[in-house]
């Protein structure tokens, strides 16, 4: 009897706890239902819907004259959601649609029916039509049988990326650049947009599906950048550059062209060796790369002495035998057995080491800081400040810095010890050509709402004055008859003038095979009487066997750039120039944008806009576009007026 009892009592306490425990869980179950069931519908609906980000276009990048550099182009996935159709949309406009489809991409009308009854049959709700189509297809498409219905009676689904395309291809890819590099870098937060939202619902394997036609904000394209760069002058250069680097089988080199009076970069090539020999635009050396400048090092020496009244250009200096002992050091010069007795002007033209070194030396021994002074007020120990990310660090040595020996100041002054960008360099050069004005480069003109100017940059940035106009006008002299009669007289061409200063610089120290490695360069500028440009080319670790001699390697690399220039670009009133070129771009800007808006489904009339205006108006019609030339389109193989055909190919010539 106790024994029943005492399994009775055990039966009475689980069934209890049975209790408590149902009581829990509806408890539970009443909580979740009404204290936190819009919590739970919220994290639900966070699992079956979500809003995705539609990127903004970017703003269109041109040159100075109105060229496309870079333009986004937007292309769009076509994909059918074979479940939402009635069976009677299906049946009715099933064959209408195959038909339409084939005419556009050119694949039997049976071969659409039979992929879009399988989709249907499997249940699919996301079936790929067709990929990165272009805008005029898109529309095109979307009012196809069936697909006119939307996207819950028709089934089309649209979803829209956007493709970045640069007409230049591999000319001038860095300064253009992409990411946060070059120009698109630069200029980001004009270019890059607003970015849109669509939603979208959550469908098999982790595909989303848009819930509809529409998006919930539409995103808002960028700003245009008009640069300063001209195509035509960065063709020059590129080609130039190329030509030479291959020749002397160098590892890089770069190329700057620059407008004297406004700091306007026109062009900025940058080419670096791969393994396999070609060239391609690894870095922007121009920028980024800070090294021992060498000889072009002996201007800012120069002025220095110069405004310090250390020297005058017709003082005489001994070179001896062409090597002068510093310490436990020998400066020596480049000519075997030295020049003799030379004025400091002949130093400058035949570039002694000597020369400049027993000048340097004997005006700062007992005041180095003077002479670092000097350069520091000149502006040559701060960067430039360009808008492109990646400015190298210039340095120059200081008395009080640990590493300063008996040597520094005499290396110092024919480019040793110190380290500057090719881009730095060309600034200073290019401020005594504007009679000692440093004026900042600059790589923007304008930015744009289409052909609403926002922000104008066509003033001229004044940031300091390196010298006196008297120095200026005595260190010209000298670059003039460098070229004349110094050290780059074979790059000297009396039907137009130039003036410069080469430079050869060690680099590596023996660390190249073969021995020790060399930068040559030329910086100047011309016409050398009255100048309009301003050029600087470095070239690093040239093949030694075949030359790397400034002279030799940088500065017919100038003088072909210049020369292109002279017959290219015939000198004109600056003024002048400015208006006309102002008043093109605008009319460049109007004809393209009415173009483009205008034609959707026909062949427009390209002839007279640029070439890379054309290129993107014909691509974004679904054309295959052949382009020969590079300037203002001269004709057309298709006629204006004509319905554009699939995959139908265009040739467009500016010749």
């Amino acid at each position: 009897m106790a024994t029943e009892k005492h399994i009775l009592y055990r039966l009475y306490i689980i069934a209890g706890g049975i209790l408590l425990f149902a009581f829990a869980i509806a408890f539970k179950l009443v909580n979740i239902q009404i204290a936190e069931g819009e919590k739970y519908k919220e994290l639900s609906d966070k699992r079956v819907y979500k809003n995705f980000t539609i990127p903004a276009n970017r703003g269109n990048l041109y040159d100075a004259e109105g060229n496309l550099l870079a333009t986004s182009v937007p292309e769009y996935d076509i994909r059918f959601d074979a479940l939402t159709v009635s069976q009677e949309n299906f049946d009715l406009y099933l064959n209408p649609l195959a038909k339409e489809l084939s005419k556009m991409f050119g694949k039997p009308e049976s071969y659409y029916v039979n992929v879009l009854r399988r989709a249907r049959a499997n249940k699919n709700r996301y079936f790929l039509v067709a990929r990165g189509v272009g805008y005029s297809q898109y529309v095109k498409i979307k009012e196809f049988p069936m697909f006119r219905l939307g996207a819950y009676k028709g089934g089309f689904i649209s979803e829209q990326r956007t493709v970045r395309q640069r007409p230049l291809g591999k000319i001038g890819e860095r300064t253009v650049g992409h990411g946060q590099a070059g120009l698109e870098g630069a200029y980001d937060e004009y270019l890059k947009g607003k970015d849109g939202h669509r939603l979208k619902q959550k469908i098999a394997q982790g595909q989303w599906k848009p819930i509809s036609d529409e998006n919930e904000r539409e995103p808002k394209d960028g700003l245009d950048v008009v640069s300063t760069i001209d195509i035509n002058i960065q063709d020059i250069a590129h080609h130039a550059l190329l030509s030479q680097l291959e020749r002397f089988q160098a590892d890089h080199g770069t190329v700057v062209v620059m407008e004297t009076k406004t700091g306007e970069i026109k062009a900025m090539a940058n080419l670096g060796r791969t393994d396999d020999g070609k060239y391609y635009e690894k870095r922007n050396y121009a920028v980024w790369e800070s090294h021992e400048p060498g000889s072009t090092f002996k201007l800012m020496a120069m002025v220095a002495a110069l405004e310090d009244k250390v020297v005058d250009t017709a003082d005489v200096v001994d070179t001896e035998d062409g090597t002068v002992k510093y310490y436990d050091r020998v400066v020596r010069d480049s000519h075997r057995g030295g020049y003799g007795e030379i004025s400091v002007a002949r130093a400058f033209e035949v570039s002694s080491n000597t020369a400049f070194s027993k000048f340097i030396y004997e005006g700062y021994k007992d005041k180095p800081e003077a002479f670092v002074n000097r350069l520091d007020y000149m502006g040559l120990n701060r960067k430039i400040g360009l808008e492109i990310k990646g400015e190298g660090s210039p340095k120059i040595p200081h008395p009080d810095d640990s590493n300063w020996y008996g040597t520094t100041l005499p290396w110092m002054s024919f480019g040793y010890g110190v380290s500057i960008t090719p881009l730095q360099t060309l600034a200073f050069y290019n401020a005594i050509a504007n009679d000692g004005v440093m004026i900042k480069p600059r790589l923007i003109k304008e930015v744009r709402d289409r052909d609403k100017i926002i922000y104008d940059y066509n003033e001229p940035v004044i940031q300091n004055s390196v010298c006196s106009k008297e120095t200026a006008e005595k260190v010209r002299e000298m670059m003039r008859q460098t070229v004349k009669r110094g050290t780059a007289t074979n790059i000297y061409n009396e039907n137009f003038s130039m003036a410069g200063k080469t430079g050869t610089c060690l680099t590596g120290y023996g660390a190249g095979k073969g021995g020790s490695e060399y930068i040559a360069s030329f910086a100047g500028y011309f016409p050398a009487e009255n100048p309009e440009y301003s050029c600087i080319v470095v070239i690093s670790k040239p093949d030694r066997s075949i030359g790397y001699y400034g002279n030799i390697v940088a500065g017919p690399v100038f003088k072909t750039i210049a020369q292109k220039i002279y017959t290219d670009t015939p000198n004109v009133d600056q003024i002048d120039q400015q208006e006309a070129t102002n008043n093109e771009v605008n009319k460049d800007f109007e004809k393209y944008f009415a173009v483009s808006q205008k034609y959707k489904t026909i062949v427009p009339d390209v002839k007279g806009l640029p070439a890379m205006d054309a290129v993107a108006i014909l691509e974004n019609l679904g054309l295959q576009v052949k382009l020969n030339g590079s300037g203002k389109i001269k004709k057309q193989s298709i006629q204006k007026g004509e319905k554009v055909k699939p995959n139908q190919q265009i040739l467009i010539s500016s010749i």
